[in-house]
């Protein structure tokens, strides 16, 4: 049952996704192709309609972005700042994990809980009812789109739909954590058709490699005025020795033959 659930929010993010990337592009071309004057064409673009195309795809962005945040905290793909959390010891950190994991539950089932009676409110109610064959009496028939002339009612489903969605996916992450100690985990820097080398990092461990703790980094530099008072000399032991000292020796150097004679 799960993973008939699974593969259905799934399935409903991807077509909702690909299905209003094909009818922007569609409606893109439209609009650019019929500004060009070819006999016949011209007329047959003007003649399609295209009006409902933007309308459409916001609400299919808005039961995609829903669903999808409800497959966010099942996969874990979700952002988290759990810097402070991960240097904590197990005892806490988990205590901490599963608040933040209820407190979500919490949060997402009163948002669907109030989208719910809105939707119920706004022509869910009158439109159920109809459908049964009950009586309406004095309950509103709800508002339509203004292009699709569609229910809002039908659009503003995917609040409760999605946020329960989220609610339960919140408890399913919390059962899982209680019983196993693991929460879902996505490498956000892993590509599919790529094989990983090696292990994840644990938790805690994932900026160890900005650390200062290995043996990568220099320790103990001294300061230049530490350098320079090293018995005033060089870094092999030799002398130092100001610039007006070399010249004076390169002057004598240049003053003395091959054989060490001055010049004749």
């Amino acid at each position: 049952m799960m993973k008939v659930l699974d593969h259905l929010e799934e399935w409903l993010i991807t077509f909702l996704m690909g299905a209003a990337t094909l009818i922007i592009f569609a409606a893109v071309m439209h609009r650019y192709a019929s500004g060009f004057a070819i006999p016949g064409v011209q007329d047959w673009l003007l003649s399609l309609n295209f009006g409902w195309a933007q309308e459409l795809c916001i609400y299919m962005f808005v039961w995609m972005a829903k669903f999808g945040a409800a497959y966010g905290v099942r996969t874990g793909i979700h952002v988290g700042v759990d810097v402070m959390i991960n240097r904590l010891n197990d005892a806490n950190r988990a205590k901490f994990i599963i608040f933040g994991l209820l407190a979500g539950a919490t949060f997402t089932g009163i948002v669907g809980t109030l989208g719910a009676t809105f939707v119920w409110e706004n022509g869910a109610h009158y439109a159920i009812f109809h459908a049964l064959g009950l009586g309406t009496g004095d309950v509103p028939e709800g508002p339509t789109t203004p292009d699709l002339e569609w229910p809002t009612w039908i659009v503003y489903s995917a609040v409760p739909f999605g946020s329960y969605l989220m609610c339960f996916r919140f408890l399913q992450v919390t059962w899982g954590f209680i019983h196993t100690g693991q929460l879902p985990h996505h490498d956000h820097g892993h590509v599919d058709g790529i094989e990983a080398e090696g292990q994840p990092p644990a938790p805690g461990e994932e900026d160890k490699i900005y650390r200062m703790d290995d043996e990568l980094h220099p320790r103990e530099l001294r300061s230049g005025t530490d350098r320079r008072s090293l018995d005033g000399r060089g870094p092999t032991g030799t002398e130092r020795r100001s610039g007006v000292e070399r010249r004076k020796g390169g002057g004598d150097r240049r003053g003395a033959g091959p054989t060490g004679g001055g010049r004749a």
